[in-house]
């Protein structure tokens, strides 16, 4: 790789756990988080109102912020409660009801796809409603009330723990669908999946029934493979919640997941936290659509993912006089045919980014009248997009708050983004390109800062301020983010473009070095490292000879869900469309990318030609200097349409000078 690294040193720092409220309002964030409801609560009474979809109802207490954007956001919003995936575990509820299933996995040429079914399902006595009545970091608690809406008992559960905790508020009757014997505190169960276990503390088993008091508790369990009932029955505590913490190292960064039981308790590990197997994990495997997760006995889980390095613009510093020449002559003709920009957030973000780049190019190669233009366009278009007014005074272009969402809206949707889809995406080119531009002038930034700062916070929070949540897309334990907003499917949430969700991290890193907010960078590096990490073990490189992909035929994913894995994308069935929605914008930021040669290659010949395949060129070449020598003489020829509209030959061409040159 010759991309430009180069980023300040961190040091180690660990972000303060939170945890949403109990059915009252969510704690106000503190001064200690990045951008804290003391900052942010200012700058959103600051922008007008924006109501662009309405909310739909929701099964969630009053007070709590709407989970767009989980794992678990399908047992909140639609109009029924869709299953989730809290692995290993597949979980579903009505209003008076809750079950859970092992995922039984079946791998096709397309696909990898988990089942939902409910190996235990319980219904509740008295039962008439059940809201989603508080969540952290990784868990969420249900809470199932009567008809006068008093609660009668609360179920929890969290991502990594193979345990289903209920407990009774309120005297209550509990009635399975499969039938538990046994005596003392272990009762047991054969399903089609295999044994399930229950732990009875203080709970009283009857035929088919369970008759808990207040503060009695059940814990539902399957065995794992190779796994001992005994094992995991000692480990099935009840789970209350859950936080986390994260760290900034030089080579690493590292999160840590606690999961608060009264006792130790058991956690499964995915394949990308592998680091964190050891002498504990000998409780046995679970099958995922992700592979085989091994169980762990403890309450902690840690695990760490290589830092990646951001940049604003590629380094051009070791470029020839002859590829210096080519690119001042591109450079010239890219921005004098620079396109009228987009109103929407998505597409005007990327104008944003690719003239961001634009410019850079034209300023190091001595392009100076483009340099100028480019620059010019930039900044006049950041500053109409960060009048916070700007929405009183025209219909597009400009950002509202809408304060029944929780979320900061672009006046022109795109994508569902006004559902709050795909934020992450959006934002991040702006962030990106705010960066980029106040790089030469800082002056900039208090001008763009109060819009951005809450564009970063709409979608990276570091704590619920109750206007803005936590980390709205980004998932801890799975170490990436999820795209959809309400995420109304039977399959749980998904992302399909793990890279643009990668250059989000980037943007926001970049923009908050811009900014000097050194507890934002710090939150950015991790959420960068984790993602990129993330984005290779599961949609790019992942380790084929994993059993799950016995049958995939295919070198690349293109949608990861909650309980299913896709060949597919959301816009375009072809490989080149597949490939590329992984690559897009091949950012200064993407050299996570160039990790293994062999698998590049492979994967650009499965990609082939068609949409996107301009990002397949310079993908290939990060597999060597011979690669992207070939590439470029491509990429010279490719037609105009078929370079992507964040992107332009200029940073192509650059691109790929770099990678034939570092050879």
């Amino acid at each position: 790789m010759a991309l430009s690294a180069c980023s300040s040193d961190l040091g180690d720092a660990t972000a303060p756990p939170s945890r949403s409220g109990s059915g009252s309002a969510s704690p106000p964030g503190g001064d200690s988080a990045p951008l804290p409801a003391s900052e942010i609560e200012p700058l959103v009474a600051a922008l007008p109102e924006l109501s662009l979809a309405p909310l739909p109802e929701m099964r969630l207490a009053d007070g709590l912020t709407p989970p767009t954007n989980r794992w678990f956001s399908g047992l909140v919003f639609g109009e029924e409660p869709q299953p989730v995936f809290p692995l290993p575990l597949a979980f579903s509820m009505d209003d008076t009801s809750f079950g859970a299933g092992l995922p039984q996995v079946v791998t096709s040429e397309t696909a990898i796809v988990g089942s939902h079914q409910q190996d235990v399902s319980v219904e509740v006595g008295d039962a008439a409603t059940t809201v989603v009545a508080a969540y952290d970091d990784a868990s969420v608690t249900l809470e199932t009330r009567d008809a006068d809406d008093r609660p009668l008992g609360r179920t929890t559960i969290a991502q990594g723990s193979p345990y289903v905790t209920h407990v009774a508020v309120a005297d209550e009757t509990l009635t399975t669908s499969t039938d538990f014997a046994g005596s003392g505190a272990v009762v047991t169960a054969e399903t089609a999946s295999g044994p399930w276990g229950m732990r009875l503390d203080g709970a009283e088993l009857d035929g088919d029934t369970f008759s808990l008091g207040r503060g009695d508790s059940i814990v539902l369990f399957p065995v794992p493979e190779e796994g001992d009932l005994d094992a995991m029955a000692e480990h099935a505590v009840p789970l209350t919640g859950t936080t986390s913490s994260y760290s900034v190292g030089a080579d690493e960064v590292t999160t840590t997941i606690t999961y608060e039981a009264d006792g130790t308790s058991a956690v499964a590990v995915m394949p990308h936290q592998s680091g964190a197997v050891d002498g504990a994990c000998r409780l046995g495997t679970f099958p995922s659509v992700y592979g085989s997760l091994t169980l762990c006995a403890g309450s902690t889980l840690t695990w760490s993912a290589p830092r990646v390095r951001a940049d604003g613009a590629l380094d051009l510093s070791g470029l020839s006089n002859d590829d210096r020449e080519e690119l001042a002559a591109q450079v010239a003709r890219d921005v004098d045919d620079l396109p009228d920009a987009p109103a929407d957030t998505y597409f005007g973000g990327k104008w944003l980014y690719r003239t961001s780049q634009l410019m850079t190019i034209a300023e190091q190669v001595g392009a100076e009248a483009p340099a100028r233009e480019a620059r010019a366009q930039l900044v006049e278009l950041l500053r109409t997009w960060t009048q916070p007014d700007g929405c009183l005074e025209r219909s597009e272009r400009c950002f509202g708050y809408d304060p029944a969402w929780k979320g900061v809206m672009g006046q022109t949707a795109a994508f569902g983004s006004e559902l709050l889809n795909d934020h992450h995406f959006h934002y991040g080119y702006f962030l990106y390109a705010a960066a980029v531009v106040s790089e030469a002038d800082p002056s900039l930034v208090d001008e763009l800062a109060p819009v951005m700062t809450l564009l970063a916070a709409d979608i990276a929070g570091g704590a619920d301020t109750g206007t803005t949540p936590k980390w709205r897309p980004f998932d801890v334990y799975a170490s990436h983010s999820w795209a959809s907003g309400t995420s109304d499917f039977a399959d749980g949430n998904n992302q399909e473009s793990s890279s643009e969700a990668v250059t989000a991290w980037a943007g926001l890193l970049l923009w908050a070095r811009a900014a000097g907010d050194e507890d934002l960078e710090r939150q950015a590096e991790w959420m960068l490292g984790s993602e990129a990490h993330a984005a290779t073990t599961y949609w790019t490189n992942f380790d084929t000879s994993e059993p799950v992909y016995d049958g995939f035929e295919h070198t690349a994913i293109g949608i990861n869900w909650g309980g299913k894995r896709d060949y597919a994308t959301w816009f375009s069935p072809e490989p080149s469309a597949i490939l590329g929605i992984q690559l897009i914008p091949m950012s200064p930021s993407s050299g996570y990318l160039a990790e293994d040669p062999d698998r590049i290659t492979a994967n650009v010949e499965e990609a082939g030609d068609g949409p996107l395949s301009d990002y397949a060129l310079m993908y290939a070449g990060l597999a060597g200097a011979s690669e992207a020598a070939s590439a470029l003489e491509q990429a010279r020829a490719l037609p105009g349409n078929a370079i992507d509209q964040g992107s332009s030959r200029s940073y192509m061409l650059a691109f790929l000078m770099i990678q034939a040159a570092s050879g």
